[in-house]
């Protein structure tokens, strides 16, 4: 058997920043323990799989542990795939998930602009420790699926060292960090994210963390349109809308590496 494999790097123009996802297209399903297997050898944040479904994809994401409900990301790399690859006259793409409804993926401004269910965040007091998992202490503590640490500056978010084996014992599944971004950058808001339940100590630019943190700053900001920054040692740059219910998330995605997997 062999699988076209491609590694995308998404939310930057250039290789060897954002995040980089590995891309599958199949003709049709492979069992589960297939895909993780693929997933752990291919040791990034995420590997994506999808199948093409008539016009529309069906789309499934695998951590090198386990299969996740969002990612944000290698969605973005799978459009970017399907759209200046695969089937480049195409203007959009159509993604069913299993758990996450219809994901829609469009051309928009030289970028690709993602819709997303929006997942803001709110109180939640068993949680656990944050504060002792990051080593530091935030203003406000919330989440939604993954927790949710608000500092006051930029810096402070870059300064973070986390303990990550408390992360790891927190009752989400990652943790985002965030604060507003430095005044006069041009930067609405920043965000590192980590998720070592998932072999994952942090990952680089995190599109599914977005859906939470979106809402969140455009109601303390209280405006629709934002420019977010993810400030990990790759970095990446995200273009953003709330758009009540649901959010975009638009960003740019630079091609690294083609090639074959044979099983």
């Amino acid at each position: 058997m062999r699988i076209a494999l491609y590694q995308i790097d998404a939310f930057t123009k250039h290789p060897f920043g954002g995040n980089p996802a590995a891309v599958c297209p199949l003709e049709s399903w492979l069992d589960d323990a297939t895909m993780q297997a693929i997933a752990a050898e291919n040791n990034l944040s995420e590997t994506a799989f999808f199948v093409k479904r008539g016009e529309e994809f069906e789309i499934r994401w695998f951590t090198p542990v386990a299969e996740i409900d969002l990612a944000g990301h290698p969605t973005l790399a799978t459009a970017y795939v399907i759209l200046e690859i695969l089937e480049p006259r195409r203007e959009r793409v159509r993604f069913q998930t299993r758990e996450s409804g219809v994901l829609t993926v469009s051309r928009a401004e030289g970028r690709l602009a993602m819709d997303f269910p929006a997942r803001p965040p709110g109180p939640k007091p068993a949680l656990g420790d944050a504060a002792a998992a990051l080593r530091a202490k935030p203003i406000e503590v919330l989440a939604a699926r993954d927790g949710f640490a608000v500092f006051k500056s930029e810096a402070e978010v870059k300064a973070l060292e986390p303990d990550f084996a408390k992360v790891a014992k927190l009752d989400c599944m990652g943790l985002i960090a965030t604060a507003p971004g430095t005044p006069g950058s041009g930067v609405d808001f920043v965000s590192r994210f980590f998720a070592p339940k998932h072999n994952i100590n942090e990952d680089p630019v995190t599109g599914s963390a977005h859906a939470t943190l979106i809402p969140y700053w455009a109601r303390k900001f209280g405006k629709k349109q934002l420019f977010a920054r993810q400030v990990s040692k790759r970095g990446g740059e995200l273009w953003c809308e709330d758009r009540g219910e649901r959010v975009e998330i638009a960003g740019e995605c630079a091609r690294f590496m083609a090639g074959t997997i044979t099983l």
